[in-house]
């Protein structure tokens, strides 16, 4: 490469410069004012594109350079050189990345849109829905502008939050995201950092909250350049099945922690989004709490909520081990997020849909005992012994407020750890799956619904990753042997089939077509009047603390009873849930106080069905009374239902002119 003349740097003035970042490169009148950490380097020039003009930028004498830039405008092009030589770096803060994590990076004036949600308040956790979505497979055209389209749709359903997956660059056409290295720049793959900002103002818009999937556990293998800066951003004094872990709490550490907090900040700030999903919580090493001084997720935490300025914000973690110290506050020994994942809830679910207890369903039998414990206490595993692991599972989790725990059918992770990443509504009955609808979108946690889940999407999720060939390959054969955990997916006929993780097909046909929610209004009847009757029911809506039990009623037959605050008047009375995955279920004797109606109710002391997932609108087969004249209760196989108290039940006519079926908000089956 040719060398170019070197500006002298810009000394002058250095402390009247007004930073929104201590990082990075920003606009200033003029130009624009360049800092950047590299421990390693003696000298820093940043260097303008295509006209290879650079500017020597000033030693602090603590491994930060800086300098005024002049002429550097907003979409101008950059990277950094080091000591003279001829490599030319990208910002490890750039904001925007147009050629990818390889090129050269592109100065973003954050001002310069034009934000409509003023009066946005935020969201806080309790009471919310979150659907998660990856952007390049939520719609044909993999672009903020196109998933823009479908929003409205998603607000109707019932959806309060969005939780997008990882949109940090990286390398490639394709990917999950996880892969990410620069952090700070959304991927060119899904539009301009403009087309981003669009998609947030328009969800807020809508009363939708965007929280953003990020990556602080590793950094992606292709294209992370931050080592060439220091090589403390990285250590070996922690194992991390990704790659190398992050320095929080080393040598030199400081800077390191600064950059991710000012990233956690960058997103709620900039983009204004309501918080943030980080990812393998477990793989974040943090001893700095040894030395009397806060973990970084506490940290992030408290920096998410004062970057919100008074907005609500969600902060939900990832974490396999299900540690319940994610969600305690700071002043309790925990990191004070906002929400956690409910693993536990997912595998006994599956266990029970699917029949399978291979790999990690292991240690789940998905009994009626297991839904009632879970819906109560939130973990199932909370310290006691775990044979696939070999070790302790979880910690006591009993005071944990039920909405902390993320509770959810389907993940990105959990669909694609298959062979061929089917949906769940491909692996079970219809029946069966409606039941466990209800179970997830009724109980106390917080569901988590996954994209094109809604209306039973065809497209399968699989893993994809856009890799140069030597890596591809590496990357295919660890997946194999990933999933080699399952003994069916291990066996020679199928691991033969495994889609290629780098092949254009793999990532195509993941990506959901919307016209299905058009060609199946059942199942997405079925999400609406279950999301409506959340909110609007005040039973499900407002649960009274301590306000739910359960009883086992047989082989795969459960109830839990909702406690209202009261049987008359205005108040709404309890609510049973009844869910039978099994064969119909005949209980001609009732030894179960559950199932009592309360004494101070009118209409005889009795129960009538407020709602059921055997609706013929949903695609079931109709629901015949509950109790018979004899006393009997038979509970309909492969279903559940909604009971409450007789009286003040608003009636639905069966359109003959006969029976009618009380019923709650239930869906007449038209589309938005």
């Amino acid at each position: 490469m040719k060398m170019s003349a070197t500006v002298p740097p810009v000394e002058q003035a250095q402390a009247t410069v007004k930073r929104r970042w201590p990082i990075g490169v920003e606009l200033q009148p003029g130009g624009a004012h360049a800092r950047v950490w590299v421990p390693k380097a003696a000298r820093v020039d940043l260097v303008t594109e295509p006209d290879g003009r650079a500017t020597a930028l000033a030693g602090e004498g603590n491994g930060y350079f800086s300098g005024l830039v002049p002429g550097l405008e907003a979409g101008g092009l950059y990277r950094f050189r080091l000591d003279g030589k001829d490599t030319l770096y990208p910002d490890p803060m750039s904001r925007f990345q147009p050629e990818g994590p390889h090129g050269p990076s592109q100065l973003v004036d954050p001002h310069r849109f034009a934000w409509t949600d003023r009066d946005w308040r935020g969201r806080a956790i309790r009471g919310q829905v979150i659907y998660e979505m990856h952007i390049g497979t939520f719609t044909r055209e993999g672009t903020w502008e196109a998933a823009i389209r479908q929003l409205p749709a998603l607000a109707d359903l019932g959806v309060t939050v969005l939780e997008v997956m990882p949109v940090s660059e990286f390398p490639g056409r394709f990917g999950w995201g996880y892969d990410g290295v620069n952090l700070f720049a959304p991927t060119r793959l899904y539009g301009d950092s403009d087309a981003m900002r669009r998609f947030v103002d328009e969800a807020h818009r809508l009363d939708l909250a965007v929280i953003l999937d990020v990556v602080y556990n590793h950094f992606g293998p292709d294209g992370n350049y931050l080592k060439c800066f220091s090589d403390d951003y990285f250590t070996d004094r922690y194992e991390n099945e990704w790659g190398e872990a992050i320095n929080f709490d080393g040598p030199d550490a400081g800077p390191v922690r600064e950059f991710f907090l000012s990233n956690a900040a960058f997103w709620i700030e900039e983009y204004h989004l309501d918080g943030l999903r980080l990812d393998a919580t477990q793989s974040i090493h943090d001893g700095s709490e040894r030395r009397g001084e806060p973990h970084i997720l506490t940290e992030i935490s408290c920096t998410v909520r004062k970057a919100a300025g008074g907005r609500a914000t969600i902060l939900v973690g990832e974490n396999e081990p299900q540690h319940a110290s994610m969600v305690r506050s700071a002043e309790e020994g925990g990191c004070g997020l906002c929400a956690i994942w409910n693993d536990d809830l997912h595998h006994s679910a599956m266990v029970a849909l699917t029949g399978r207890t291979e790999a990690y369903y292991t240690d789940y039998r998905g009994t009626p005992q297991e839904f009632v414990s879970a819906m109560k206490y939130g973990f199932l595993y909370q310290g006691q012994w775990y044979r696939w692991q070999g070790k302790r599972r979880g910690m006591p989790a009993f005071d944990v407020p039920r909405a902390a725990f993320v509770t959810f059918l389907q993940n990105h992770d959990q669909i694609a750890n298959s062979a061929r990443g089917l949906r769940l509504h491909a692996l079970t009955s219809p029946g069966r799956l409606r039941a466990m609808t209800a179970l997830m979108l009724l109980g106390p946690g917080t569901p988590m619904l996954f994209q094109g889940q809604e209306f039973a999407s065809d497209s399968p999720f699989l893993y994809f990753a856009d890799h140069v060939p030597e890596l591809a390959a590496l990357v295919e054969k660890g997946r194999a042997e990933f999933l080699a955990q399952f003994p069916s997916v291990a066996a020679p006929a199928m691991r033969s089939r495994l889609p290629e993780p780098h092949a254009e097909e793999t990532f195509t046909r993941c990506k959901l077509d919307h016209r299905e929610r058009e060609a199946k209004p059942g199942i997405w009847s079925l999400h609406r009047d279950l999301l409506r009757l959340r909110r609007e029911d005040r039973v499900f809506a407002a649960p009274r603390v301590g306000g739910l039990d359960g009883a086992v009623l047989g082989e795969e037959a459960f109830v839990l009873r909702f406690f209202g605050e009261g049987g008359d008047g205005d108040h709404p009375g309890d609510r049973l849930l009844l869910v039978n995955l099994g064969r119909d279920l005949p209980l001609p004797a009732l030894p179960e106080p559950l199932l009592a109606p309360r004494p101070d109710a009118d209409g005889g002391g009795a129960w009538t069905v407020l709602w059921s997932s055997e609706e013929p609108v949903y695609g079931g087969c109709g629901t015949a009374p509950v109790e018979q004249p004899d006393g009997t209760w038979r509970l309909p196989g492969h279903a559940a239902l909604v009971l409450g108290p007789a009286t003040g039940v608003r009636e639905k006519s069966d359109g003959a002119g006969g029976n009618t079926t009380p019923v709650i908000a239930v869906s007449d089956g038209t589309e938005p």
